[in-house]
């Protein structure tokens, strides 16, 4: 099996380090490529993701001939014409851009330089998503941002109007907290919530969710006055708040199950959970299977839930979905699935004592017992 390359060693490496110097000295010839290449590189192999970013920034600054708004123009000239002639493939970007828009937070976040450094990091977010910058202006401008994200939400780039919703979500992963109230992009996604593209849709849900963590009850009006609306419907708004209320579901909040169409008191029946194997290891693959019968025509939303003891004796749970699927009377349903067994950055598997059971609804049945062995 081939080994997997880490993302810091293919997001910012030597060959990235040298192209980057290559288009900043193409625009600025004063720019002392050779120097930047040399202490960048003398850095970057101890160096996580996050701090090769801000060392690539801080090469730039060091070796830039200029700084100030004449440095910001050297960066922004350096782009090239557009994200697919940089060789972008994707919505999000390439790495060997995530320095540029570090090097506006971290030099350029200053009152006199506000208006032209955020339009920088709207320009640039097109080739690297800029949403981890923006925040830094948030902390330190919140009142001057917001006004800039709102005209953002309204860009005619997909790219920007994801990074207003992006940039503003409360519980962005990886990222700094920022002090504004939780719902403080709300306004921001009023405007986006149908937007045309999904990748815009997708930041609004979880921008929702994180939204939710702290206020469900807002999340779950905004989601009914918007389903009102007419501006989404069908599969689409089914996206939205599937998406945005998915902790509230695997909770078994029954508000999240009504909106969606799904009754939490449906008129079911499960036959017992069946193990194909109840000794597995990590790795394993955990095969189940349950029978399923309704007496009346009922939409059904299945998840199957995995618990543990951790070591210090507090419950753990995971909770992953299993299927949607309509249930007709006198007709047995079968779910099934091989889950895999392994560990995750927020689920680690560990030998124990474990139950499985099933959710339908938000309505949690009978569980059966297994036991992950030590390996």
């Amino acid at each position: 099996m081939t080994a997997k390359v880490p993302l810091k060693e293919t997001a910012l490496n030597a060959e990235r380090i040298v192209r980057i110097s290559r288009e900043v000295n193409g625009v600025c010839p004063g720019f002392d490529a050779e120097g930047f290449v040399a202490s960048v590189l003398a850095d970057l192999p101890r160096l996580e993701l996050s701090a090769r970013i801000a060392r690539t920034s801080q090469g730039l600054h060091d070796h830039l001939p200029v700084g100030g708004t004449d440095a910001l123009d050297v960066l922004l000239r350096s782009l090239p014409p557009t994200p697919a002639a940089a060789g972008v493939t994707n919505d999000f970007g390439l790495h060997i851009y995530s320095p540029h828009s570090d090097y506006v937070s971290r030099y350029l976040r200053t009152a006199e330089h506000l208006e032209r450094s955020l339009a920088a990091l709207a320009r640039m977010t097109g080739y690297f998503s800029a949403e981890l910058p923006v925040r830094h202006f948030l902390a330190d401008f919140p009142d001057e941002t917001m006004k800039v994200v709102d005209v953002w939400s309204r860009d005619e780039d997909f790219r920007v109007r994801r990074l207003a919703s992006e940039a503003t979500r409360p519980l962005l992963p990886w990222a700094p907290r920022i002090a504004l109230p939780a719902d403080a992009g709300l306004p921001v996604l009023e405007s986006l919530y149908d937007d045309p593209h999904l990748y815009v849709r997708t930041s609004v849900a979880n921008h929702l969710g994180d939204i939710g963590a702290a206020q469900p009850e807002l999340v779950l009006d905004t989601l009914h006055r918007w389903k009102a609306s007419g501006r989404v419907t069908g599969e689409q708004f089914a996206f939205l708040a599937r998406n945005a209320l998915m902790n509230r579901l695997k909770e078994g909040w029954p508000p999240a199950y009504a909106l969606l169409g799904y009754p939490h008191d449906a008129p079911i029946a499960l036959a017992p959970l069946v193990l194909q194997r109840t000794e597995l290891r990590e790795g394993d693959t955990l095969d189940f299977s349950a029978a399923l019968t309704a007496t009346a025509t009922t939409p059904l939303h299945v998840m199957l839930v995995i618990a543990t003891t951790g070591p210090i004796g507090r419950p753990r749970e995971k909770v992953a979905f299993v299927r949607r699927a309509t249930a007709e009377p006198g007709q047995e349903l079968r779910l099934a699935k091989a889950h895999p067994l392994r560990s995750t950055a927020r689920w680690k598997v560990s030998p124990g004592s474990y139950s499985l059971a099933l959710q339908v609804n938000g309505r949690r049945f009978p569980a059966v017992a297994f036991t992950v062995l030590d390996t």
